[in-house]
């Protein structure tokens, strides 16, 4: 199955829950109030959210207006562009231009933060890199057997500790050993659950700091992984998360199990941080990385 068709396939509950609509609305023979009207609810409903929807509901209005458009079939393809420019808010691919790179993986538990993870390694080591994966998530006893298993899968290295380990320290032993064996790129697994919010910003914090002090030059990205079935909840997790931690890059899993995949939408316009990935499938080559223009046409 090709990149498209694997996109397509995985977004086919979106498509299905959106087609029905999107076909009703745009086979109205006048752009008139009401059309706009059913396009913003439409696009609310696929989980755009009201304000990303309202904003691309103007600014076709707009483009519909400057361009003189007067056919639905016409605005729908206008509607397609605008929603390609509002997800290419950066560079859709990873930041890993020094030896080593440093990806912090972060996100509540739940979300396929291990998974992702895994399969990240996994496509890296593929492209011929050394990786490492750092079991940093020291609260739950299960975190590191998991990681050591999609280790095993990949062809990457790990560094673990007891449960209960200071992450910190663990970040700390595996930034060494990267060096130790000339690591292209190392990825830490964080806790997704602690007890506050100022917790998790403390720890956090701390596991930058030692990242800074100890690779002080080095690329690095901090991925938010969201479940996409949550819609606007996730988009919620995520604005809290880019205050707190300085997110740069969101990997948007499990999007083939929910028919609002317009969360991707969502989150890319109101936070202006790049969608990454996106999962689409259980497999481990169904991490997929992101593409805009491919993303809005199998939605179309």
């Amino acid at each position: 199955m090709g990149f498209f068709d694997k996109i397509k396939q995985g977004l086919s509950k979106t498509r299905e829950a959106i087609s029905e609509t999107f076909n009703d609305i745009f086979s109205v023979s006048e752009l008139d109030d009401d059309f706009y009207d059913e396009l913003e609810e439409s696009l609310i409903l696929a989980d755009l959210g009201m304000e990303t929807a309202g904003k691309a509901t103007q600014r076709l209005k707009k483009e519909v207006s400057a361009r003189h458009i007067r056919t639905a079939a016409e605005a729908r393809q206008v509607l397609q562009e605008i929603l390609v420019d509002m997800l290419n808010v950066g560079s859709p691919e990873l930041n890993l231009k020094t030896l080593p790179s440093v990806i912090l993986v972060i996100g509540v538990n739940g979300v396929g933060k291990t998974t992702t993870i895994g399969k990240i390694a996994k496509q890296q080591v593929q492209q011929g890199k050394k990786v490492l994966l750092v079991a940093a998530d020291t609260f739950r006893a299960a975190a590191a057997d998991q990681l050591e298993i999609w280790a095993q899968r990949s062809g990457a290295s790990i560094v673990r500790q007891h449960e209960g380990a200071d992450p910190a320290s663990v970040v700390y032993d595996g930034i060494q050993s990267a060096k130790a064996k000339d690591v292209d790129v190392i990825i830490i697994d964080t806790a997704g659950r602690l007890h506050n919010k100022v917790n998790l910003m403390n720890e956090l914090n701390k596991i930058s700091r030692i990242v800074e002090r100890e690779l002080p030059r080095a690329s690095r990205e901090v991925l938010l992984v969201l479940d996409g079935t949550t819609g606007q909840n996730g988009l919620i997790q995520a604005k809290q998360f880019k205050e707190i931690a300085g997110v740069t890059a969101i990997a948007l899993t499990k999007l083939d199990g929910t028919a609002k995949g317009g969360i991707v939408i969502a989150v890319a316009d109101a936070l202006q941080i790049p969608v990454k990935f996106i999962g689409v499938g259980e497999q481990e080559d169904d991490l997929m990385p992101f593409v805009a223009e491919d993303f809005v046409k199998a939605l179309f």
